[in-house]
């Protein structure tokens, strides 16, 4: 019967793990299928662009033609009538005197070219011979007749005039890059590494939403706590943070070593770039010098560590781990001499807590979903027995447990109960002669409404609790009679976990990924808080270092760059997801997840100005230098202009850009405050003429020189070198230049946040690489004095604060005029690292 019964949770196991690989394959393959359709509609977009732009220069040609030569507009006009419907005739070359001349040499030099390029150039050539074939042999005519050509959409001009471009390609998309005139030599243009490094100096945020048993106390004054790839040690009376940095995916879980010293902590599997996973493993290592003693269980371990747990009647020698597998595999290993003592299949539901017994090393306790089991470690092999609830109600979740001082186990359930188990001697009675003691429950106590979520026990055998739906602390005697209790505020959310000070002041890890401390009689204050969802907007403030953040937790968070803290958090009404602040410092913007955005005063945290655009989610809100226009870039794939008075309180619409293909993701103002720069969904770059109307620039290559304020934009010539060969258009989130113009902050979709030198106009350009994040990083902000830079993660809802080290290169310009003029006086390799 056990057999059957194994094997059914088996197939169950199966199917209910399957389901979600052919969902998750089929979304993919729905991915893939919108991405083509994205790209066919930009490629119609880009052909009856250049249709248009094809008969906008036409009249243009035909004036110029009758001002050299009017006879030629006779023959122009001329139309030849074919099955009695008129159409212009193709016109001979040989009808004008010398005419043939341009398109004979085209003719020969493609015929010439073997060069793939070439050929392509020919074909956008032929696509103009209509045009070139009215040209005279006067060289002024034909030199204009050349730009206009170029213009069109060539793959560049000879090298050295001033139509040079280049290509990069996303996803199989062409896309032109044209090359600023001071650039002499761009083959022989030399990309280095920036000048400057970041070193990590803070960690906004904690991991309590999904995670247990988190928050630890160790006797340096530290607080331990984990978020996203990153192990916290924050010292609590000094304010200062230590990190541990050596995992490479989220951290799940943190056990404290018996010496109080040593800790473990276990992660994630994750996947790479590619979607292959990658190993699991615990680390344990030294708090005191964050130097790794070991690592254990790579290439055991499947999906991830859900729990660990140390020895402690041996000092510590064993480690227990529970992994994230079908069958929740329990191992017991001799640490020290990383070997796996003993390995069991634990079970098919959630295990949310596993601990050793504090007096025998060879008895382990482990809980979860629908179950608690009392394991015995006999040698090499693990024997369990299953709690038996009898006459008791049997609870949907064991959430956590504890050993009370007499030896007792007390379980906390999702029923809002605490179960105290004992031993009783061997029924012989029904069981027969040769049967062992037994745990069974003794007495229960009525705790909480909703879950117990956390227990933690007191030097002098009392009790904490804390409470998921009533989100109350209460303190228990020796004999679970409740002595004391307090409520958390509802915006914090629940208890999670509770780690004691010195048995009055408290820890307590929340449910709303927020660190509390305090104390019964004087109440609860928050000492870290963070995102609860998704983040993406992030904005740093003109002349303070200060920084605002919003994100799918429909939360406004203004922070202090000096202080670690957060000044305050106002909620919306939807998700924000992008925001900016004006130049003048007073007001923000949030755009929101609707097509609507509001403006805050950062003073008294009021809406001043409340507007909609559209009925999409907006992507990209950016004010202009001076502070007098406010660009809302929206998924609806145009961009509102808007008037901006009274210092940023009143808002008019002056108009709307239209061209784009697709959804608007980046945008970036001239210097000027005249022009704008954007980037869309379907990797396309285009630029307008505000001042003139919002008007959308035809020839892209009159924008190759001009200075923008800021850059953000993703695809632009000065920071192509960030893409990696072969790139699929989302790898990239989001960049953005310093202040200073020598560096520029990359937030990629693999968890990484790059530093490169700015520009760096050259494919595979050198970087420094940066990890911690957990999740696709989702936007990256140097503060005003570039002195340091912050990063968002998106799931991991972690903010990173880098600080900046080194010296800056002085103007970029320059550096890359001097870089190019050097280089080429030089025959020395790329250097393409």
């Amino acid at each position: 019967m056990d057999g059957s019964t194994n094997s059914l949770d088996d197939v169950s196991a199966e199917s209910s793990t399957g389901c979600p690989d052919r969902l998750s394959l089929m979304e993919v393959r729905l991915q893939a299928q919108e991405d083509e359709i994205t790209l066919l509609k930009s490629s119609l977009a880009d052909a009856l662009r250049k249709l248009r732009l094809h008969d906008q220069q036409i009249p243009l040609l035909k004036q110029q033609l009758i001002a050299v030569n009017p006879a030629a507009a006779r023959v122009l006009n001329h139309s030849c009538f074919v099955d009695g419907i008129s159409k212009p005739c193709r016109l001979s070359t040989s009808s004008f005197d010398g005419c043939h001349l341009t398109s004979n040499r085209v003719r020969r030099n493609s015929e010439r070219s073997k060069d793939p390029q070439d050929k392509t150039k020919l074909r956008l050539s032929k696509k103009a011979a209509s045009s070139t074939n009215l040209l005279t042999r006067s060289p002024s005519l034909e030199s204009r007749a050349k730009d206009l050509i170029s213009s069109t959409g060539s793959q560049g001009s000879r090298r050295g005039t001033q139509n040079q471009s280049i290509k990069m390609f996303i996803r199989g998309r062409p896309i032109t890059m044209y090359i600023p005139s001071d650039i002499l030599n761009y083959e022989e243009l030399k990309i280095d590494l920036p000048s400057q490094k970041l070193d990590l100096d803070w960690v906004y945020g904690y991991r309590g939403r999904d995670c247990r048993a988190n928050l630890y106390l160790l006797p340096s004054g530290e607080a331990v706590y984990f978020i996203a790839c990153v192990v916290v040690l924050y010292h609590i009376s000094n304010q200062t943070q230590r990190h541990y940095r050596k995992h490479t995916d989220c951290v799940r879980c943190l056990a404290i070593h018996p010496d109080k010293v040593r800790v473990a902590s276990g992660q994630t599997a994750g996947v790479d770039k590619d979607g292959k996973p990658f190993q699991p493993f615990v680390h344990i290592w030294d708090s005191n010098t964050l130097v790794t003693l070991q690592q254990i269980g790579l290439g055991t371990f499947e999906r991830g560590v859900g729990s660990v747990a140390f020895s402690n009647s041996d000092a510590g020698t064993f480690l227990c781990v529970i992994d994230d597998s079908n069958e929740h595999m329990l191992s017991v290993w001799d640490w020290n001499k990383n070997i796996k003592h003993a390995e069991v299949k634990s079970t098919n539901e959630a295990v949310l807590a596993v601990e050793f017994s504090p007096t025998d090393t060879n008895n382990i306790i482990s809980c979860g979903k629908s179950h608690v089991y009392f394991w015995t470690m006999s040698g090499f092999t693990m024997t369990k027995k299953q709690g038996i609830f009898g006459k008791y109600k049997k609870p949907k979740f064991i959430m956590c447990f504890v050993f009370s001082l007499t030896g007792d186990v007390l379980t906390g359930d999702s029923e809002g109960n605490i179960l105290t188990w004992g031993k009783s001697a061997a029924d012989i009675k029904t069981l027969g002669k040769g049967a062992k003691e037994t745990l069974q429950i003794m007495k229960q106590t009525r705790a909480h409404e909703g879950s117990v979520f956390t227990m933690c026990l007191l030097q002098g055998g009392a009790l904490l609790s804390g409470g998921g739906k009533d989100r109350k602390i209460i303190r228990w005697s020796a004999d679970l009679a409740p002595e004391r209790e307090c409520e958390i505020p509802e915006k914090f959310g629940a208890v999670r976990t509770i780690a004691d000070v010195d048995g009055e002041e408290l820890l307590v890890g929340t449910t709303r990924n927020a660190i509390l401390r305090g104390t019964f009689s004087d109440g609860f204050v928050a000492i870290v808080q963070g995102h609860v969802d998704e983040t993406w907007g992030l904005a740093t403030h003109p002349s303070q270092n200060i920084f605002l953040t919003c994100g799918n937790d429909r939360q406004v968070c203004v922070w202090n760059a000096e202080d670690h803290k957060l000044d305050w958090c106002t909620p919306l009404e939807e998700s924000g997801l992008c925001a900016d602040f004006c130049p003048n410092g007073a007001v923000v913007s949030v755009g929101l997840s609707t097509g609507r955005w509001v403006v805050l005063d950062l003073q008294t945290k009021e809406v001043v100005s409340d507007l909609t655009d559209g009925n999409e989610q907006l992507s990209v809100m950016r004010y202009s230098p001076d502070g007098s226009f406010l660009a809302v870039g929206s998924h609806d794939n145009f961009i509102y202009i808007y008037n901006v008075t009274d210092g940023g309180r009143r808002y008019t619409r002056f108009g709307k850009c239209t061209g784009h293909s697709s959804f608007i993701t980046h945008l970036d103002w001239s210097k000027d405050g005249k022009y704008i720069m954007s980037n869309s969904g379907d990797y396309e770059i285009l630029y307008w003429d505000v001042a003139s109307g919002c008007k959308l620039l035809r020839n892209r290559f009159e924008s190759k020189d001009r200075e923008w304020a800021s850059y953000t934009c993703v695809l632009g010539f000065h920071v192509m070198g960030v893409w990696l060969e072969g790139s699929d258009g989302t790898d990239i989130n989001a960049l953005c230049r310093s202040h200073n113009k020598t560096m520029v902050a990359v937030a990629d979709d693999f968890c990484k946040v790059h530093l490169f030198q700015y520009p760096c106009p050259k494919l595979k350009a050198p970087s420094y690489k940066y990890e911690g994040h957990g999740s696709h990083v989702t936007n990256v902000r140097f503060t005003h004095n570039d002195s340091h830079l912050l990063s968002l993660g998106g799931k991991d809802t972690c903010i990173l604060q880098w600080r900046v080290k080194g010296a800056g290169t002085g103007d970029s310009k320059e550096h890359l005029a001097s870089s190019s003029i050097v280089r080429s006086s030089s025959n020395s390799p790329e250097n393409g690292t």
